[in-house]
Formats: C-alpha cells, sequence, structure tokens
C-alpha cells in the first residue's frame, strides 16, 4: 500500500477525527506544554555542557536532577505529536515544514546518542570541570541549535497547514 494510502486511512481513524473534531485544542495545549518541559530541560543540560550556566554543579548532577522531566516532557510531546500528526497526516507527509522538522528531531536524537556513546561515557573524568572538553561544548551547542531550529520549523509548520 502507498504510503498516502496508508496516511489516509490513519487520518480516517476513530482516534485521528475524535483529535481533530474534539481534542485538537486540548492536545495541541499538551504539546506545546510538554515541548516546553522537555526541550527547557534539554536546554539546561546544554547550558551546563556549554560551561555556560550551573558551572558549581556536576555535570551528573545536573542531568540526574532534570532526566526524569526531560523524559517525561519527551514522552508526552511525542505523544501528542503523533496524535497531531494523525488529526491531518496526509497535508502533514507532504509539506517540506514537517519533513524538515522530524529531519532536524532525528539529528537531535542522533546528536544525543552520539554524547551518551561518546563523550557522555567519560563523565567521570571531567564531572566538575567549570568548562567541560570540547567535545561536550560542541554537542551541547548542537543539541541547542537543533532544538531551536525544530520549535521554530514547528512553528511555521503549524500556520502552513
Amino acid at each position: 500500500m502507498p504510503i498516502l494510502e496508508w496516511l489516509l486511512v490513519v487520518e480516517e481513524s476513530w482516534l485521528a477525527e475524535f483529535t481533530r473534531e474534539v481534542a485538537f485544542p486540548y492536545v495541541e495545549t499538551v504539546h506545546v506544554l510538554a515541548l516546553a518541559l522537555s526541550v527547557g530541560t534539554v536546554a539546561w543540560f546544554d547550558l551546563r555542557l556549554l560551561g555556560a550556566a550551573m558551572r558549581a554543579r556536576a555535570v551528573s548532577e545536573v542531568f540526574g536532577s532534570i532526566k526524569g522531566w526531560m523524559l517525561t516532557g519527551f514522552a508526552l510531546m511525542f505523544a501528542t505529536g503523533a496524535l497531531l500528526f494523525m488529526a491531518d497526516a496526509t497535508d502533514a507527509y507532504q509539506n517540506p515544514y514537517f519533513r524538515t522538522k522530524i529531519a532536524l528531531m532525528a539529528l537531535a536524537g542522533l546528536n544525543a546518542l552520539a554524547f551518551h556513546l561518546t563523550i557522555g561515557r567519560r563523565t567521570v573524568l571531567w564531572n566538575d570541570a567549570v568548562v567541560p572538553p570540547r567535545a561536550a561544548r560542541l554537542a551541547g551547542l548542537v543539541s541547542l541549535v537543533l532544538w531551536v531550529s525544530v520549535i521554530a520549523v514547528g512553528r511555521i509548520f503549524a500556520y502552513d497547514l
């Protein structure tokens, strides 16, 4: 089944119709709040990686204190994002801003994965450093740029449908 036909089936499902006709403003509100929670906590961590904030706290302490909030925000953001997508799947899929947003989110995820699989595994060596190593700072900067870009493109996409 070609993807547009499959997306039309998704769009015509009871869940997509309920989201579109009844729950859309509530789902969108939770999506934006979850975005603020998830990306806001990521930004705190990124600023610590850059050595620009919370310099007196160990990197692992900062991450440990926000990890639960961050993961909760991301879970809510992805669940509500899926519902919003389902409500208008065919138009969203064909929209270049939506595709750009998804690509940027994938890059942000890959950046986080690369950090945690490389320099993040050696945090014990630089955990208390006021300014972390260059690779950690680069990961934090790339993360900030990507998430700001996801938000910007997402807002453009929301008004382009």
